[in-house]
């Protein structure tokens, strides 16, 4: 007797859980269920990646760094999971490295961007870097995992989050690396959405 396959279903990550999309719809990729979001979806995402802005881009560079260190260490142990979902150990080990080596680059920005500029008067001038806020990420589909953490890592070491918008086609690296930084003590410092709704438009957002 046949039987139907019990596939697994990803949900959303908005403000450190894991609800449902706003619609309920999902669809089947890499022998998974995934979450469909919708324009309300986005909102939600970006509401909550701005509560986390304050507290993530307060932090001193090197905790920043420490954190971003932490989720190559749980990446590390995941490998073989990692691997088989890409197909590929190297870009498993390229996706590691990226984030050691942002995490190595946290404290040390403001010294290679900021500079003392030269002024006529009685007076300091100093170019130091800020975060800039919320940063709109599309993942690509390839490589599915090294390419996400080459434009994840690089937005979120300078103090900004991240509203992710994952392959539509390749989707569960980055339902995979939202649990690897959902698995970490605390809360999580920047916040990790799925979202499939191609038609969804990206507007600035003023604050």
């Amino acid at each position: 007797m046949s039987r139907l396959p019990v596939r697994k279903t990803y949900k959303l990550y908005l403000g450190g859980a894991f609800p449902r999309s706003e619609s309920g719809r999902t669809y089947e990729v890499e022998g998974a269920n995934v979450a469909l979001g919708s324009r309300k979806d986005v909102r939600d995402a970006v509401r909550a990646a701005r509560g986390a802005f304050p507290k993530w881009a307060s932090m001193t560079a090197y905790n920043r760094g420490q954190i971003l260190y932490r989720v190559a260490e749980m990446m590390e142990g995941r490998k073989a999971e990692f691997a088989e979902l890409t197909g590929d150990e190297a870009e498993v080990d390229a996706a590691v490295d990226r984030w050691v080596w942002y995490a190595g680059w946290a404290d040390k920005l403001a010294q290679v961007l900021g500079s003392s500029n030269p002024v006529a008067g009685p007076y300091f001038n100093f170019t130091v870097p800020e975060p800039t806020g919320i940063v709109g990420i599309v993942a690509p589909e390839e490589p599915p995992l090294a390419g996400l953490v080459s434009r994840l890592a690089p937005a979120v070491v300078g103090g900004n989050v991240a509203v992710v918008l994952a392959s539509e086609h390749r989707p569960l690296a980055a339902e995979n690396v939202k649990r690897v930084v959902r698995a970490r003590e605390d809360r999580s410092p920047w916040e990790i959405a799925s979202f499939m709704e191609l038609k969804t438009v990206w507007h600035p957002i003023g604050r």
